[in-house]
């Protein structure tokens, strides 16, 4: 029979011991075990049934701190994947809020290109006004030409805006869905805390 010493109990009850109640009972009921025991004569018929009692009572203590180990190795491994979470809604947010501002110069330009078609626009009409004449002709010519282009070049910023808000809008999406996951694991890990609380009274 192996002699433990009062440090020995004391410190195997600290690390057991984590948010007491049930747990602070429970080795309280095994110290008091055990002083009972200890005083005990070894002829005396109870000293076994008594000893095997504190090896089941000892057996719960242990099965408890080790659910409280994993218990706290499974949370710091969730609050490292909700530390990666974070960093990568972060940077995806960095990146929409860098869409965004790409977007709004990319409208600016649009509406500087519509701006001038509207004055290329007068300008060919008041030209299509004067006397035909050959330089009248090819100046209305480039005219054509650059509004052609104009509006080519104004449909694809137009398209590519269009392109940039469904990614906005996807991006938004994740994010929410990122949100509602990590609220989700939250919510099962306080039930999941519950129930173990509920599971040691």
């Amino acid at each position: 029979m192996a002699y433990t010493s009062d440090d020995d109990i004391i410190r195997r009850r600290l690390l057991i011991d984590g948010e007491g109640g049930n747990d602070d009972k429970r080795l309280n009921n095994l110290l008091k075990t055990f002083i009972r025991w200890s005083t005990m004569k070894e002829d005396d018929e109870n000293s076994q049934a008594m000893y095997q009692r504190m090896q089941a009572m000892i057996g719960q203590c242990e099965y408890t701190l080790e659910k409280a180990m994993n218990t706290y190795e499974m949370n710091k491994q969730e609050l490292e994947n909700y530390e990666k979470l974070s960093k990568e809604i972060d940077d995806k947010i960095e990146e929409a809020t860098k869409r965004i501002s790409e977007a709004k110069q990319e409208l600016q330009l649009a509406k500087c290109i519509r701006k001038n078609r509207q004055e290329y626009d007068n300008l060919a009409k008041i030209i299509q006004q004067q006397p035909d004449r050959q330089e009248t002709k090819k100046q209305l010519e480039a005219l054509d030409k650059e509004l052609s282009t104009l509006a080519k070049t104004r449909q694809q910023l137009e398209e590519k805006l269009e392109l940039r808000r469904k990614q906005f809008m996807v991006l938004i999406t994740s994010i929410h869905e990122l949100q509602s996951i990590l609220e989700a694991d939250d919510q099962t890990n306080d039930e999941n805390k519950d129930e173990d609380t509920n599971m040691s009274s």
